[in-house]
């Protein structure tokens, strides 16, 4: 993969997550140590009006794997997110990305990233810079 590939407004592939499922989230509870009840307790969710919600840093970690599959982790040099809307069970999200600048003199790709539900809303939304060697 070399700087040379790309070109402002690329768009990479749509990479589809599966379903959230809560064994999911108590399981990202566990890895992540976010005991949140929030997360896994249904009476919880119900009291703050919103039902159980997904980890956003889960949801950042799936956008995460998707950028990683379009440029080598080893190239990425920054990653920036705004967490948007919450995430509920059930939801399956797709995450999207495109090449928004070039620059040149420096061998940098700036790509912007969002994590998105199937009917479109955006989770997560981002950008992220990486280093690519030239063909030369």
């Amino acid at each position: 993969m070399y700087f040379e590939d790309f070109q402002k407004g690329d768009s990479f592939p749509v990479v589809r997550d599966s379903e959230i499922t809560r064994v999911q989230l108590v399981k990202y509870a566990g890895a992540s140590g976010d005991f949140n009840p929030l997360h896994t307790v249904e009476e919880v969710g119900e009291q703050a009006g919103t039902g159980v919600i997904a980890h956003g840093m889960l949801i950042m970690g799936i956008a995460s794997k998707a950028v990683t599959s379009w440029i080598p982790r080893k190239n990425i040099k920054k990653y920036n997110v705004r967490f948007r809307k919450m995430t509920l069970p059930g939801e399956v999200i797709e995450v999207v990305g495109k090449v928004i600048e070039m620059k040149k003199e420096d061998n940098i790709l700036i790509g912007e990233v969002q994590a998105r539900n199937l009917e479109g809303e955006v989770k997560v939304a981002g950008t992220f810079e990486a280093v690519l060697p030239t063909k030369q």
